[in-house]
């Protein structure tokens, strides 16, 4: 009877003794941890991103049967001029966002620096603000202020001197009215960034340039900017994709006019399914055509900027 006991003991440990090892395993642990984002990047992210390389090579209007038709999709899509205007539009459009936002947002960030923390939280709070502000309303709100007619801006310029302006009424001034809209929104969130990056610089390197003599824009120009650059990779990244998939602001202030000088690339995707007959298979060709484009560009950015790469760990 008790050998029958001791050789039935061990069973009852297996189970804890199993929960222990797949404890100590760390791997599966962190697989089980990012399980659920995986499930839904893959359900909401990447079956939809496949699905919509399918529907690429069909003729497809969501009320009839779709029709494979191979390439047929991307040759009528480079063959459309409003296409190819779209997309100079974006580039110009990024061209005007991603230099000057980012400019005033290292300005902004190094400013900052210079108050105390007090001050400088109740600043950083404050530039917060258009951010966390819906795309719509931003949108609206300029929409007035930038009126032709009876906007404050044009009141403004009237008090400084200079004469009425168009702005998103004219095909010279939409593109630039709208990034500064966005670039208002967005700026202030662009320099807590670069602030929180310039917190992570050593404050030794400054004082030891400072006694070698260097001078305010030699520190900057020798050891912020490039000290910053992890950060600015970042920023700069993310800045320019989400400038290439701009359009709340369009579709609400200028719906791509006037005369198509603000039909962005997406507002064009956008027009083949809601605007024009239903052409599900151009729709999203056009989309596939912007994701290359992203890719192409993100993996420029982060080869030319070195994003693997830290100078900091040289001071270290």
């Amino acid at each position: 009877m008790s050998g029958s006991k001791a050789r039935s003991q061990p069973k009852s440990f297996i189970l804890p003794e199993l929960l222990n090892r797949l404890s100590n395993n760390e791997a599966l642990i962190g697989y089980l941890f990012i399980l659920p984002s995986l499930i839904g990047f893959t359900i909401f992210f990447a079956y939809p991103a496949i699905r919509a390389v399918y529907i690429s090579f069909l003729d497809w209007n969501l009320l009839t049967d779709a029709k494979y038709v191979g390439l047929d999709n991307y040759r009528t899509l480079f063959s459309d001029k409003r296409f190819s205007d779209s997309l100079q539009v974006t580039v110009l459009y990024v061209l005007w966002n991603i230099p000057l936002q980012t400019a005033l947002a290292i300005f902004m960030a190094v400013m900052l620096e210079r108050f105390s923390t007090t001050v400088s939280s109740i600043i950083r709070g404050i530039m917060i603000l258009p951010w966390l502000m819906p795309n719509v309303v931003v949108a609206l709100l300029w929409l007035w202020i930038l009126d032709p007619s009876i906007g404050l801006m044009n009141e403004f310029l009237k008090v400084v001197g200079i004469g009425k302006q168009p702005f998103m009424g004219s095909p010279s001034e939409a593109i630039q009215s709208i990034a500064g809209i966005n670039i208002w929104r967005h700026v202030g969130y662009t320099s807590i960034l670069i602030f929180a990056g310039l917190k992570t610089i050593p404050k030794s390197l400054y004082e030891a340039a400072a006694i070698d003599g260097a001078g305010e824009l030699t520190q900057f120009r020798k050891i912020t900017m490039p000290l910053l650059r992890p950060v600015l990779v970042f920023v700069l990244v993310t800045s320019v994709v989400g400038s290439f998939q701009v359009f709340d602001t369009v579709a609400v202030t200028t719906e791509g006019g006037p005369a198509g000088s603000t039909r962005v690339i997406i507002y064009y995707i956008y027009q083949q399914v809601f605007e024009r007959q239903i052409k599900m298979g151009l729709a999203t060709a056009a989309s596939v055509v912007l994701f290359s484009i992203l890719i192409t560009v993100t993996i420029v950015q982060m080869r030319l900027l070195r994003a693997g790469e830290s100078d900091l760990a040289d001071y270290q």
